[in-house]
């Protein structure tokens, strides 16, 4: 059985999860509302705080989806209650990030800045430790986490970190594998 599918899911006392006839589950909690079609396969009993999803046999197809769906309801869980950030870091001279309204203003070397929008239920925030760091760091928060995870992923394509300087956007605690430049010329006369 799966590891991940069986374990059960700790609903807080502030949460409210209900589902359809169709596994429709929708999730209401502190930070907001979030809904999610499960397999109709799938069975789900909510009992003492505890969520559980069981699968009607061990079928392929059934183990599969069993740990998906437990993982996405738990996801929906914890968004509602704690909800999720995604902090990215920007690395280059004169590269930095400035909100505008709810938008982010990126420049990062272009002949021209790039405006990100935050789409409905994330919000994007640009701070800085001190003087020297003001600007470079983006905050990507919101409830739901596979929207957090694009967006943040949409920033972060803007400029990829290169590898010979590393300059560009990265995930903060990413390491960037860093490459030798030009070694220069090498050997004697061509023929």
């Amino acid at each position: 059985m799966s590891r991940i599918g069986r374990a059960p899911i700790a609903v807080p006392p502030k949460v409210e999860v209900k589902w359809t006839d169709g596994n429709y589950v929708t999730v209401k909690g502190p930070k907001g509302e979030l809904s999610q079609q499960v397999d109709p396969e799938l069975s789900l009993k909510l009992e003492d705080g505890q969520l559980t999803v069981s699968r009607p046999s061990d079928a392929r197809e059934h183990r599969a989806k069993h740990g998906l769906y437990r993982t996405l309801v738990n996801n929906m869980v914890v968004g509602v209650t704690t909800g999720y950030t995604k902090s990215l870091e920007i690395h280059g001279v004169g590269y930095r990030a400035n909100k505008v309204g709810n938008n982010l203003v990126i420049l990062v070397g272009y002949s021209h800045p790039i405006e990100v929008q935050a789409p409905a239920g994330v919000t994007l925030s640009v701070d800085g430790v001190d003087a020297a760091t003001k600007a470079t760091r983006i905050s990507v928060s919101g409830i739901d986490k596979q929207l957090v995870g694009a967006v943040a992923a949409d920033i972060r394509r803007v400029r990829k970190p290169e590898p010979y300087k590393g300059k560009g956007i990265r995930y903060a605690g990413e390491k960037i594998r860093r490459k030798a430049g030009k070694a220069g010329k090498v050997g004697g006369k061509k023929k």
